[in-house]
């Protein structure tokens, strides 16, 4: 059954290849057209314009990604292949069958997984783009290359490593506290399916785990496994920010008296660093973070993948002889592109004007807690979800989010973001890898 999914989706993308002609991508007013060279692109006042305005039409972000995927060589969805059709992985899926009907959270992260929610895809596709964009050191013998696709070998598996990490994040998310500390101690018998659905949670992601840090180790290079291992200390540390419920869903922190404005200036592009660019294997400065709705938004995100994305940027330029200089600005465009990446998510739930049945949203999006800041009294809402969020009236603060500041706020931040990844760029050689992310970014405009 899982291997016939899995050639059928292959089918699916090799007939969509077969139909795409081949062509360099490239922008004029948002929108893609054929070119026979690649446009160079700045973070100018033309660049500025394109991101303050609405051009980019939605279906272009499925352009722009597939565009990219031909340039590296494949699509995403083809990175862990190799695991993908592995005996063990097989054998998860089988028993996570059994949990159908059971409603474990885990099935909502395997139903993001299976179905490439625009959240999860493309972590390895910007590492393979960074990659190629950045080229490598004539001295990397020719063994060690993968000239059809313009990187090297370490870089790809690299981008393996870079989506299992994801990967298992996402599922050890899926674990379910069955024992609040009021009921600690109680019989779990007649809740078979849930603790049968966190033992798959857990040694499913630990399995992806055990294969990532294996194949760094493989690579046999010590900065570059404790660059990754300083990775999957953030994406634990994320775990741990700010106020939660009994089942550790995340709950914004009240926020505090005399909070700065967020910069409305795009060309203010300053760095909202948590001591992370001095040296970014150490853990995060979080003093005065909690409380401040811009700060402790980006210190949850960089933590939770913005701080994996970066690190897998910076691992590439190290694996292909760059200077520490650009190694470093690598760890900053992935950065920023994720933190630019979760403000276009965080925003989808608000740009329907009425929040469908039943649907919910992250309490701790940027759109929430800037409105939080402008509006101190919705706290009280927010508050009846100490124990679980499901007490907490989305539509009421779905309808005050949208009567407010925040979405607006958002939309800044987004652009500050994305303004800073196109800055570190620009700093790169003019190719069609280079291109791509920048097509990318401005398609993200209007995900």
């Amino acid at each position: 059954m899982a291997m016939s999914k899995v050639i059928r989706l292959c089918g699916r993308h090799l007939r969509h290849w077969s139909s795409q002609p081949s062509r360099t991508a490239t922008t004029v007013s948002g929108a893609f057209v054929t070119s026979p060279e690649v446009r160079r692109l700045s973070t100018g006042d033309l660049l500025q314009e394109k991101l303050a305005t609405k051009s980019v039409q939605r279906h272009d972000w499925n352009r722009a990604v597939s565009e990219a995927e031909k340039i590296v060589g494949y699509p995403t969805s083809f990175l862990s292949l190799r695991w993908l059709l592995s005996d063990e992985i097989a054998n998860v899926a089988l028993h996570l069958r059994k949990l159908v009907g059971s409603n474990h959270p885990l099935l909502k992260a395997a139903k993001t997984l299976i179905y490439n929610d625009k959240n999860q895809q493309a972590w390895g596709l910007i590492v393979l783009l960074v990659s190629k964009a950045a080229g490598h050191l004539d001295n990397i013998p020719d063994m060690e290359q993968d000239k059809s696709a313009g990187v090297l070998h370490s870089q790809r598996a690299l981008a393996e490593v870079t989506e299992m990490i994801r990967t298992s994040h996402l599922v050890h998310q899926g674990m379910l506290n069955l024992q609040s500390y009021d009921n600690a101690g109680n019989d779990l018998s007649g809740d078979s399916d849930m603790i049968f659905g966190n033992k798959i949670a857990l040694l499913g992601g630990d399995y992806l785990l055990a294969n990532a840090s294996q194949q760094v180790a493989t690579l046999r290079n010590q900065d570059l496994n404790m660059l990754i291992s300083s990775a999957f200390r953030d994406l634990a540390e994320s775990n741990f920010i700010g106020e939660r419920d009994e089942q550790n869903n995340p709950l914004p922190t009240k926020p505090g008296t005399q909070l700065k404005e967020l910069a409305t200036d795009l060309n203010s592009l300053e760095d909202l660093g948590f001591g992370d660019l001095e040296d970014n294997t150490e853990p995060m400065k979080i003093d005065g973070v909690v409380g401040h709705p811009e700060k402790e938004w980006s210190l949850r995100h960089v933590l939770g993948g913005g701080s994996l994305l970066g690190k897998a940027c910076m691992a590439a330029l190290m694996l292909g002889g760059h200077p520490k200089p650009l190694q470093k600005q690598g760890y900053v465009f992935g950065k920023h592109l994720a933190l630019a990446w979760q403000a276009c998510i965080d925003m989808q739930p608000f740009l329907l004007p009425t929040l469908p049945l039943g649907a919910q949203f992250s309490l701790v999006s940027a759109p929430v807690l800037f409105h939080l800041e402008h509006d101190v009294a919705l706290y009280e809402e927010i508050e009846k979800g100490s124990r679980s969020i499901h007490n907490i009236d989305y539509t009421k603060v779905h309808q005050a989010v949208l009567n407010g500041p925040g979405l607006e706020r958002t939309k800044i931040l987004q652009r500050k973001h994305s303004l800073v990844a196109l800055k570190v760029l620009d700093e790169l050689p003019s190719t069609d890898a280079r291109t791509a992310l920048q097509n990318i970014i401005i398609a993200m405009q209007e995900l």
